[in-house]
């Protein structure tokens, strides 16, 4: 079975390489299956022309986030029309997974981490086997939905696809909209977050755990797209990157200890509370220039609220220290928050 991994264009002033369809395409890959993928966003492609483009494919996996759910539903039925067998993942259909099969005609939604989940659903559809037990995938069938285990060890789990998501071939839209060097590569070191924000998908879909890749592993990425893609600059995209200081601290030293000569920021955001001014002072160190933060709200009360757990002295404590090191600061807010 062939497979293809795509998203719709929209309208975004936010174009980097899809890391969720990069890892589902080198991980189904590493088992055999022949998969390709089509960023129709970067591309500016329209639908018409994506499925052109999978014509040779049996199944299209679509990553669908709420800002784009209409562009993909459109997607959705031209790919029907074509014959093709469609998934969903990603955050919109792993938190609205019935509502996604009520209302498009995707076949199955592919709850959060999918690598492993949608390699067995491939499996069993290519061998004509029974997916309705299949733990981690909905479909119209589905009656008693069974959540999949994380996966425990993410050093296992080869690199996103990079040849499919060539960072020298994305355009300069990156996140946050600010860059130093370009080519600019996205990369996640943890998954998750053991926070409860209630504005925030993640609890829903990482059920607030947090797992970590070994330092060593996630420079080895680094050093792999700057050797290959000629990257210049690293753009961490975890929910919770200094969560556990060790983690952070591992990182930083072995990009000194290797000497990669690189610029990195935190465009997805930080929390405040989990840094001081040694840590952001070996991060600047190792190629940190531009550190985002998580504020929400200038307001305690609603921060309580929707349960962010952090004080706004925490706050202008942090952006003081960031100031004095010379590291730019960027702040997300929420308005109409309750």
């Amino acid at each position: 079975m062939k497979v293809a991994l795509t998203r719709p264009n929209y309208h975004t002033h936010l174009i980097t390489p899809p890391l969720g369809i990069g890892y589902l395409s080198s991980y189904l890959k590493s088992k055999g299956v022949v998969t390709k993928i089509v960023d129709g966003l970067n591309l500016r492609m329209s639908n018409e022309e994506i499925v052109e483009r999978v014509a040779e494919c049996e199944l299209v996996g679509l990553t669908v986030l709420t800002d784009y759910y209409l562009p993909a539903k459109d997607l959705t039925d031209k790919l029907k029309l074509a014959g093709k067998i469609v998934v969903w993942g990603g955050a919109h259909a792993s938190c609205l997974p019935r509502q996604v099969l009520d209302e498009t005609q995707a076949d199955y939604v592919v709850v959060a981490e999918g690598e492993v989940i949608l390699y067995e659903l491939i499996e069993a559809l290519a061998n004509n086997k029974s997916v309705e037990d299949l733990p981690g995938v909905y479909s119209r069938k589905t009656e008693n939905f069974k959540p999949r285990d994380f996966i425990k060890n993410l050093d296992e789990l080869p690199f996103p696809d990079w040849q499919e998501i060539n960072p020298k071939e994305y355009q300069k839209a990156p996140h946050g909209a600010l860059i130093k060097n370009f080519p600019v590569a996205p990369i996640t070191s943890t998954r998750g977050c053991p926070y409860e924000c209630t504005f925030c998908a993640s609890p829903k879909i990482w059920s607030r755990t947090l797992r970590f890749r070994s330092p060593e592993n996630v420079v080895d990425e680094i050093e792999y797209l700057v050797k290959n893609f000629g990257v210049k600059e690293i753009h961490f995209e975890d929910d919770n990157l200094t969560m556990k200081r060790s983690h952070i601290e591992g990182i930083c030293k072995e990009i000194l200890k290797r000497d990669l000569k690189i610029s990195w920021a935190t465009p997805n955001g930080i929390r405040a509370d989990r840094i001081d001014k040694e840590l952001l002072s070996l991060m600047k160190k190792s190629g940190c220039y531009y550190v985002v933060f998580g504020i929400e709200s200038a307001n305690q009360y609603i921060l309580d609220n929707v349960k962010k757990h952090e004080k706004l002295e925490q706050v202008e404590k942090a952006i003081i220290w960031c100031n004095k090191l010379g590291l730019m600061t960027q702040g997300f807010f929420i308005f109409g928050l309750p």
